[in-house]
């Protein structure tokens, strides 16, 4: 089964009846499971239950306890609401048990009226860029073996960062960064898909932002990052198998945490999401990092 195939599984939620659903376990051999896989198993949960002509248009999701890779994933939806306009849905995550992580997220059915956004930056097209897979290769005997590991499979999306100097200029700079990302496979036509799949990759680099303002790597052995939560709101029609641009940038980081933000533009420069991320940001007593 290829990396595309893999993802479109683990989205393909089990149902159990009464609004619960079941996912499956990834295969990545991560200690705890990919905060990306929960974001977008919750949202596919919560859309099952409702009307297929209303979208989701927000949600918010806060990690409670680290999830356990070796297990499955249940998931309870609570239809809060369902008015002319909106549908709110609640998602509760468990594993034995234990909630792990909880949604809210809102669903809006077609309308018109006013239109603004801001215009996408000017970057390098993603044809003149490295793949981090190819970047992080190249480093392989610098990293952990669990990230030396998963970057040496096959991965579902594709990650071409528009600037790869801090990786090997470890300095403190302005936290920003962009990257072109893509879903490997051909999606059918079905917006849920494409919406849950940038859920699952909205969450692997936007916390990592928050380091560049620090010369550190989420990589980093005297680095701890956990995500604390996380919400995207979805403002038009994207395709996730063709090329966004996730531009990221992270205001604040105090008291052990970082705070994150990313924009996501289609190639024609449509803003189609943002992004918000709080996370845990610890530095532990360690000489080691990836210099």
């Amino acid at each position: 089964m290829s990396a595309g195939e893999s993802i479109l599984k683990l989205l393909d939620l089990e149902s159990l009846g009464d609004n619960r659903f079941r996912g499956l376990r990834a295969q990545e051999g991560w200690q705890r499971v990919y905060g990306g896989q929960v974001l977008g198993q919750a949202l596919m949960a919560a859309t099952r239950t409702v009307e297929p002509e209303r979208s989701v248009h927000s949600l918010h999701g806060y990690f409670i306890l680290p999830g356990d890779p070796s297990h499955s994933i249940e998931y309870d939806v609570e239809r809060v609401r369902d008015g002319k306009s909106f549908s709110t849905r609640s998602v509760k995550a468990s594993q034995r048990g234990r909630v792990m992580f909880t949604m809210n997220a809102s669903f809006h059915k077609p309308e018109t009226g006013l239109e603004h956004q801001v215009e996408m930056p000017e970057v390098p097209a993603p044809e003149e860029l490295s793949s981090a897979r190819e970047l992080f290769l190249r480093m392989a005997d610098k990293l952990p073996e669990n990230i030396r590991k998963f970057w040496e499979r096959e991965q579902p999306v594709e990650l071409r960062p528009v600037d790869i100097s801090r990786y090997f200029k470890r300095e403190a700079r302005t936290p920003t960064q962009s990257i072109w990302l893509k879903f490997i496979s051909k999606l059918d036509d079905d917006p849920t898909i494409h919406q849950c799949v940038l859920a699952y990759a909205s969450d692997f680099t936007l916390l990592d932002t928050a380091l560049i303002a620090h010369g550190k790597l989420m990589f980093d052995e005297d680095i701890q990052l956990a995500s604390l939560d996380h919400a995207i709101w979805f403002h038009r029609p994207f395709r996730a198998d063709e090329w966004l641009l996730y531009v990221q940038d992270s205001p604040s980081s105090f008291g052990a945490r970082g705070f994150c933000q990313g924009r996501v533009f289609s190639r024609d420069g449509r803003l189609v999401a943002s992004t918000t991320q709080e996370g845990l940001m610890r530095v532990r007593k360690t000489d080691f990092s990836i210099k």
